[in-house]
C-alpha cells in the first residue's frame, strides 16, 4: 500500500489549484498496483438526493467518506445515512479531502464539467451523470482531460448496462436488417416553456443559492428552478434533448459506430432566450468518414452506407407513428435495406413480422454487465475498461447538445468536429460554450 500512501501524502501538501501539476500521475492503472478488487474504494458523493440517491444506492457497498449538497436538508439525511462521512456544501472543499479516491457526480448539468474537471485534475476517478456537460465545448474539454489522466470514468447512461441494448447491438451488427442508413429516436418528456419569474422571494435558510448557481450567471432565487425544473432553463440545462437523448441515442451510437455528425438541423417553436422548447425535431447527418472504425455497421457483406441520418423527436414533435410503427414513450427505429428494428429500454421487435417470425438472433457476443456503477468501481480498483468512459461519452454528449445549438441559431449547421466549428454559421459560436461566472474556471 506504499504507493497509495504516497499519493495521499502528496495531496495533503497540495491545494486544488496546485494539484493540477499531478494530472495523470495517479491513473487507474497505477492505483491497481496497490488496490485489490475486494478492498473498498473511498468515494465522495457530489449531490445526495433525487438521481444522486440512485447512485448512492449503487455505490454504498464501498466507503462513502464524503457527501456534498447545497441543500442542508438533503445533506443532513445523507449524513444520517453515512455518519462517518464528512459533509460539505461546496464540492471544491470536498475535493480537497485527501482520502477520496473517486467521486460520483449527480447535480444539475451546469455544474457537471466544473466538478468533473476539478476531480480529474486532482487524480480522482469520476462517475458523472448524463449529459456529461452543459455545453459542447465543455464535453470536448472533459473528454480530452480524461484521456490524458488515464483515470476510470463513466457517464451515467445506466441502460447501457442492460441486456436489451446488448442484444440489439448484436442484431444490428450481424446484418439482420441489412445496411442501416436511417434511425429515428424519440423521448416523450418535455422540459421547456415559461418566462423568468418576476418575484424575488427570500432564499430558504437551508439552501446555499450562490453555490447552486456556481458558474451560471447570477440571478435571484425562485422556487421555480428547484428541485428539477432547472432542466428547462438554458442557463442550467438543455431541455428534453439534454435530459434524455444520451440514454436513447446511446443505442445507435453504439450499434452503428456513429460519432461526429457532419450536419445538424433542428425544427421547433420560436426560440425563447431563457427557456428550452417544449418539443423539437433534430436531423443529424453522419458521413461514413465520421463513423468510428472500431464499431458497428456490419451487414453480412461488409458494406457501409454513404450517409446515416438520425432524427431525434421529443415532446410536442413526436409523431404518433414512424414508418407505420407506434412511437410510445421513447425508443429507436432502425431502418435497414432488409428490414427494420424497433427497440426501447427493455424490448425489441423486428419488421416486417412475417419475414422475421422464425428469426433466431445471433449467439450473445457482448458480455453481460456486472452493473453500470460496479463496472466503474472495478475500473477504479483494477484499471479495467468501462463501456461509457468519457472518450465515448464526450462525443455522444457533443452530438446531443449540437441539436440545441442548431435550434438556437435557427439554422442548419455544417459541423467540422476537428476544429469544433460550425463552418457555415458563425452565430453558433456563442452557443457552443458558456462564459462562466467570475471565479469559476475549468
Amino acid at each position: 500500500m506504499s504507493h497509495r500512501t504516497s499519493r495521499r501524502e502528496f495531496l495533503s501538501r497540495t491545494t486544488v489549484a496546485g494539484a493540477v501539476v499531478g494530472l495523470g500521475v495517479w491513473s487507474s492503472r497505477s492505483l491497481a498496483e496497490s488496490k485489490s478488487p475486494n478492498e473498498k474504494l473511498n468515494i465522495g458523493m457530489i449531490g445526495t438526493a433525487h438521481q444522486a440517491r440512485f447512485s448512492i444506492d449503487n455505490i454504498k457497498q464501498e466507503n462513502i467518506v464524503a457527501v456534498c449538497d447545497i441543500d442542508d436538508n438533503y445533506l443532513g439525511k445523507a449524513k444520517q445515512d453515512f455518519p462517518r462521512a464528512k459533509a460539505y456544501n461546496d464540492f471544491r472543499k470536498l475535493l480537497e479531502q485527501n482520502d477520496i479516491e473517486a467521486v460520483a457526480i449527480a447535480v444539475p448539468d451546469h455544474i457537471h464539467a466544473f466538478a468533473t474537471a476539478a476531480a480529474l485534475h486532482l487524480g480522482k476517478h469520476v462517475y458523472c451523470e448524463k449529459p456529461l456537460t452543459h455545453s459542447v465545448a465543455e464535453a470536448r474539454t472533459i473528454a480530452e482531460l480524461a484521456a490524458k489522466s488515464k483515470l476510470a470514468t463513466q457517464m451515467g447512461t445506466q441502460i447501457h448496462a442492460d441486456e436489451n441494448y446488448r442484444r440489439v447491438v448484436e442484431i444490428i451488427q450481424s446484418g439482420a436488417i441489412g445496411t442501416v442508413n436511417e434511425v429515428h429516436t424519440w423521448a416523450g418528456r418535455s422540459w421547456g416553456g415559461g418566462d423568468r419569474p418576476k418575484a424575488t422571494p427570500p432564499v430558504p435558510p437551508y439552501l446555499h443559492w450562490d453555490l447552486w448557481l456556481g458558474p451560471a450567471p447570477e440571478r435571484p432565487y425562485h422556487p421555480t428552478y428547484l428541485p428539477e425544473t432547472w432542466r428547462k432553463w438554458w442557463d442550467f440545462g438543455g431541455g428534453n434533448i439534454a435530459d434524455m437523448a444520451c440514454h436513447h441515442v446511446d443505442l445507435p451510437f453504439w450499434a452503428l459506430g456513429i460519432r461526429h455528425p457532419a450536419s445538424i438541423e433542428s425544427k421547433g417553436p420560436p426560440v425563447h432566450p431563457e427557456t428550452c422548447p417544449l418539443g423539437q425535431k433534430v436531423r443529424y447527418e453522419y458521413k461514413t468518414a465520421n463513423v468510428h472504425p472500431g464499431d458497428g455497421l456490419i451487414d453480412g457483406g461488409g458494406s457501409r452506407p454513404a450517409n446515416i441520418t438520425l432524427t431525434w423527436y421529443d415532446g410536442t414533435y413526436i409523431p404518433p407513428k414512424i414508418k407505420g410503427h407506434a412511437t410510445g414513450g421513447g425508443g429507436n427505429l432502425f431502418v435497414g435495406d432488409k428490414g427494420m428494428l424497433w427497440a426501447d429500454y427493455v424490448q425489441y421487435h423486428l419488421f416486417p413480422e412475417d419475414k422475421f417470425k422464425d428469426y433466431q438472433p445471433p449467439a450473445p457476443s457482448i458480455a453481460r454487465s456486472i452493473g453500470h456503477h460496479k463496472e466503474w468501481i472495478l475500473a477504479c480498483k483494477t484499471g479495467s475498461p468501462t463501456t461509457c468512459n468519457f472518450s465515448y461519452a464526450g462525443p455522444l454528449t457533443e452530438a446531443v447538445l449540437l441539436g440545441n445549438v442548431s435550434f438556437r441559431t435557427g439554422q442548419r449547421i455544417e459541423w467540422d468536429h476537428e476544429k469544433m466549428q460550425a463552418t457555415n454559421c458563425p452565430e453558433a459560436e456563442r452557443f457552443l460554450k458558456t462564459e462562466p461566472r467570475k471565479g469559476w474556471t475549468l
